[in-house]
């Protein structure tokens, strides 16, 4: 089973925010969220710029999993963390633990009460039933039960931000890197996120949730 996951090669993004635009426009997303942002360090800074793509990283060890009090979490047979939004009670714990702040929340007001938790689902729905329009509408569009990659990584101009098995994937990155060393550039060979969010290379896939186990799964 194909284990889905991002890579966005810092050599080619462009902070176009094409990516971002594509999020927000397929999965109708609330003014407000942003499940997925472009971030720059060191602008301007001749040689030294570069801009990464983030978003829920889908994590191997997930920390939003260890940490919420009611169970919403649970993990698809291609490791896509997903939670329910039926469950969720917006007490934020996740978005604290979160080391790539994909948890986002409303408020109304600066001491309002909290909405249910919204990030990146990497376009595979809810529990609710594929393609549904319940499942749209509080998760956005269910793309992999198209046969379809994530649009932010489809969309991205420069094919920088990349989406999809993580054994092919590497492959790809690995690649450019090793074109890149023989011509002469040697860029760092870490890739953002990747041992924060899956663990050392060849960790073992962590298992998805079992059926009876997800909660409030809808059929």
């Amino acid at each position: 089973m194909a284990r889905m996951k991002f890579i966005c090669d810092t050599e080619r993004c462009i902070e176009c925010n094409g990516c971002v635009t594509a999020c927000k426009n397929d999965n109708e997303v609330p003014w407000g969220i942003t499940r997925r942002r472009v971030v720059t360090v060191n602008d301007g800074v001749i040689g030294q710029e570069k801009s990464v793509s983030v978003a829920c990283m889908h994590c191997s060890d997930a920390p939003c999993m260890a940490v919420c009090p009611v169970d919403c979490f649970y993990r698809t047979d291609e490791g896509v963390v997903l939670h329910d939004k039926d469950i969720c009670i917006g007490c934020g714990y996740c978005s604290f633990a979160c080391p790539f702040g994909a948890p986002q929340f409303l408020s109304k007001g600066a001491f309002g009460s909290r909405s249910k938790m919204d990030k990146c689902t990497f376009c595979s729905g809810g529990p609710e039933a594929n393609g549904s329009v319940a499942e749209f509408e509080k998760y956005g569009r269910n793309r992999l039960a198209e046969g379809k990659l994530p649009l932010c990584a489809e969309m991205c101009s420069t094919k920088a931000l990349i989406g999809g098995d993580d054994e092919v994937i590497s492959s790809i990155y690995a690649k450019r890197v090793s074109i890149r060393e023989a011509n002469g550039r040697y860029p760092s060979n870490e890739i953002f996120g990747w041992s924060t969010a899956y663990g050392p290379s060849g960790s073992p896939a962590p298992k998805p949730t079992p059926a009876d186990k997800i909660p409030g799964a809808k059929s």
